[in-house]
């Protein structure tokens, strides 16, 4: 009688072996209360880069299409400015030259500095570019549109934007 019942409890540990083992696994699969770590959706230094290759790609990736004509017609505006100033400028230094007048020389002063004065906004908007891709990437997942509670006194107060 007492080898049946040391029998019978020794094979109802050994099937109570698997329960105890899947018992252990769900202990392991409960979420801790810690948040998960933040991943952005958009890589600000992809964003960035692309921005820096071409104009405007860093916007299409980040999905802000309307800013890439800004940004195109911003640059081309600069960049026909310079090219008109530049001929300018060589007009009036090649009258400058040959007749030596204070007048050609203003004039040609004048126009080397509307170039380079294009050529200083063509540069900033071209940082401008880079650095609204690199912002615009950070806050992709940015979302105004959540529901905020206030709990005062016992009362939830909801606030929607």
């Amino acid at each position: 009688m007492k080898k049946r019942f040391l029998f019978f409890i020794l094979l109802s540990f050994l099937l109570l072996i698997p329960d105890l083992s899947l018992a252990q696994s769900k202990i392991d699969t409960v979420k801790s209360p810690m948040p998960e770590v933040y991943s952005p959706k958009k890589s600000p230094s992809g964003a960035m880069l692309r921005s820096a290759i071409l104009p405007g790609w860093g916007q299409f990736y980040n999905e802000a299409y309307w800013k890439i004509p800004i940004i195109w017609g911003a640059s081309g505006a600069f960049i026909y400015y310079w090219v008109q100033n530049d001929k300018l400028y060589k007009e009036y230094a090649d009258l400058y030259s040959n007749d030596n007048l204070s007048q050609y020389y203003e004039i040609r002063e004048f126009y080397r500095n509307q170039r380079d004065l294009n050529a200083v906004f063509l540069f900033i908007t071209y940082f401008l570019n880079v650095l609204d891709a690199y912002v615009d990437a950070h806050l992709f997942d940015f979302s105004v549109y959540q529901n905020l509670q206030l709990h005062s006194s016992g009362i939830a107060v909801k606030y929607k934007f």
